[in-house]
């Protein structure tokens, strides 16, 4: 019963030897995961910190490009409006000193085109 009983107590001091280094090992887990969660956190602070520059110039930069490519557009928009208006001045002015010859070249253009539409 003796050997039994001290089976036993050696029993128990092994578990609480193993609870001690569980324990042990435990904490040492717990510092290194708050340690590397603090790296983490740092490590995403200096990125955020480097990207959002990086990306507020991309963000100047488009807005910049759009800007200047709606500027060019508005410019060749007055440029063809103002073409489109002096050829429809020309033609009026024509129309007015010879109404025969354009009736003449409009036919003939009608005539090419319904030619060219045939053989397609």
């Amino acid at each position: 019963m003796f050997r039994q009983s001290s089976n036993m107590h050696v029993f128990a001091a092994d578990i609480a030897d193993m609870e001690r280094r569980m324990q042990t090992l435990e904490k040492r887990i717990q510092r290194a995961a708050g340690r590397a969660s603090a790296s983490v956190a740092q490590t995403a602070d200096h990125i955020g910190d480097a990207l959002v520059p990086a990306l507020a110039e991309v963000i100047d930069r488009f807005r910049g490009n759009a800007h200047s490519v709606g500027d060019e557009a508005t410019r060749v928009g007055r440029e063809a409006a103002r073409l489109g208006n002096d050829a429809l001045r020309r033609l009026s002015n024509e129309v007015e000193h010879r109404p025969l010859m354009i009736l003449a070249i409009a036919g003939a253009v009608g005539f090419l085109a319904g030619v060219a539409g045939r053989r397609h």
